[in-house]
């Protein structure tokens, strides 16, 4: 038994949403990392720093998905401590956010748009301290500007932040938003290197569709599993 109770499928599942979700990510995210990219003098801007920069941005967003993920696990743990019966609806609440997230990665629906204006009255605050940050020409610079920018409001974050409230236990939580974080990179550093043959394949319509079933077919799973056994003949 692995001592630390983390659930390997569940973490190559989250990684792997990260990857799908890559064209949400560089329709929301990857205009600031070519902004970031452009942003430093062009005097530094060689590879090595530039790849030090993009590295330290993701590595605050993700520090940041994180932290929220514990929180929210937390608060999951609360909840279920007090009212035990609530777990259920909140493991039914996490795979329906997770099909909302396949619309919105297909373009299908945009509901999660209501979702992300919860998010909005925090980055408002947030916002003004990302830009006392910039122009950024250091890693640790980097890192705090990438802890910053990990609360903005995003759909596909929030999700999964849903799961992680159904895991109810910080660690497991954080290490969820761990892998999706992780999973969100090769997008965002195609964009920050302006790699933009791996872009257009990311964006494109055949990628978000199969991209949407396969979470879809994930969460309806996640759903089936939820469903109550019928009981056996034995029992009638």
């Amino acid at each position: 038994m692995d001592p630390t109770g983390l659930d390997l499928p569940p973490l190559m599942a989250a990684f792997v949403f990260g990857l799908l979700g890559g064209a949400h990510c560089i329709g929301m995210c990857g205009g600031i990392m070519s902004a970031l990219s452009f942003a430093v003098p062009p005097s530094m801007r060689h590879p090595a720093r530039l790849t030090g920069l993009m590295l330290g941005y993701n590595l605050g967003r993700v520090s940041s998905h994180m932290i929220a993920g514990a929180l929210a696990a937390g608060l999951g743990t609360l909840v279920g401590g007090v009212a035990g019966e609530l777990r259920l609806a909140l493991q039914v609440l996490a795979a329906t956010m997770l099909i909302l997230m396949a619309l919105y990665i297909a373009n299908w629906w945009k509901g999660l748009l209501h979702v992300e204006a919860v998010g909005r009255r925090l980055w408002r605050h947030l916002e003004p301290l990302g830009r006392r940050l910039m122009p950024v020409v250091k890693v640790p610079q980097a890192v705090a500007l990438g802890a910053v920018w990990g609360w903005l409001p995003c759909g596909l974050v929030y999700s999964m932040l849903a799961w992680s409230l159904a895991m109810s236990d910080p660690l497991r939580g954080a290490s969820l938003m761990g892998a999706f974080g992780l999973g969100t990179l090769p997008a965002l550093l195609a964009t920050g290197f302006a790699a933009r043959g791996l872009g257009n394949l990311i964006r494109h319509p055949a990628t978000r569709t199969i991209a949407a079933t396969l979470i879809i077919a994930f969460a309806v799973w996640q759903l089936w599993n939820l469903w109550p056994a019928s009981p056996s003949p034995a029992h009638h």
